[in-house]
């Protein structure tokens, strides 16, 4: 393979503790198996109706707790185009847990970011919710993982989801999740060209009516990977309908992607990562979808995680 594909692998997940102030977190990326967006809310926000699955791509997080109040250092192992001052989500993450608990000291993170930045893979929301997890156990806060999640919507639609089982149905605007037993004997592909997709914009460009009702779905009858695709191939991601010129850009790797044998192709959230389901672990070298030099491409497989109490 060459050095532009990463093969990911089932990392230790989720929280190993490497001392009594420091612990490493995984923290996983997700993608979106479909994605249907049922109207606007009158809070602003959308309601949504999706499948969530959480994958074999990590960033990972050194988080050590000091005796400075109100220190928040976040530093990057490796180049991000990723903002570290208090608009990260980290940082938000932090200021809410310190508000709520008058935390006695802060925090140091080391991030190394492998998952991309703003590509539909909610890296950002998983690095939230790790830090919330971080604070939980660095500051010995007897918090379940239900309140966890409930605190962690306070910052992003997202962040629930990661304290899930990795596998889940996500409605409302995000905040409710509901966990699942979803196959994981299938590869994947993910492919985050250098396109950017405006999230408003994609948004915007639905022209939603008045918020309709989610269908009735049934999560079971599965007996390998292609029943499961012919399953998801009935609801596909709503932002693929519209007709934004940087998702219509999109086509190309889905093609692509198609050509090397991928039995279901589809963009995660509103993009611009595209994904790509395989039954078998697949030969992307051999299939010439690495050409581009300017994809970022991952192999990854889907994967459960540890249900925290």
């Amino acid at each position: 393979m060459t050095p532009a594909a990463k093969s990911v692998f089932v990392a230790a997940m989720f929280l190993k503790r490497l001392s009594r102030n420091t612990v490493t977190i995984g923290a996983p990326a997700k993608v979106n198996l479909d994605l249907r967006v049922l109207g606007r809310r009158p809070d602003g926000y959308h309601e949504i109706d999706s499948l969530f699955q959480a994958v074999s791509l990590f960033d990972r997080l050194v988080i050590t707790r000091t005796d400075s109040r109100d220190e928040m250092v976040i530093s990057l192992s490796r180049p991000a185009a990723l903002p570290t001052d208090e608009s990260n989500l980290i940082a938000k993450a932090f200021r809410l847990m310190q508000q709520e608990f008058s935390l006695s000291g802060g925090l140091k993170i080391e991030l190394e970011k492998n998952i991309p930045v703003a590509a539909g893979l909610g890296g950002g929301s998983s690095d939230g919710a790790a830090t919330i997890l971080a604070c939980s156990v660095l500051f010995d806060l007897p918090l379940k993982r239900r309140e966890m999640a409930a605190l962690s919507a306070q910052i992003g639609s997202d962040l629930p989801f990661f304290f899930s089982s990795g596998q889940a149905h996500v409605t409302g605007r995000g905040e409710l999740v509901e966990d699942l037993e979803l196959p994981t004997d299938y590869w994947m592909v993910l492919v985050t060209p250098p396109t950017a997709v405006s999230t408003v914009e994609a948004y915007a460009a639905l022209k939603l009516p008045l918020t309709k009702p989610a269908e009735s779905r049934n999560f079971r009858g599965w007996r390998a990977p292609k029943d499961f695709v012919k399953w998801l191939s009935d609801i596909g991601n709503d932002f693929e309908t519209t007709p934004l010129e940087a998702i219509g850009r999109l086509q190309q790797v889905k093609n692509d992607l198609a050509g090397a044998g991928a039995l279901l192709t589809r963009m995660s959230g509103s993009g611009p990562t595209v994904f790509g389901i395989y039954g078998n672990a697949p030969d992307i070298e051999g299939d010439r979808v690495l050409d581009r030099s300017d994809w970022a491409v991952f192999v990854v497989r889907p994967i459960r995680l540890p249900v925290l109490l």
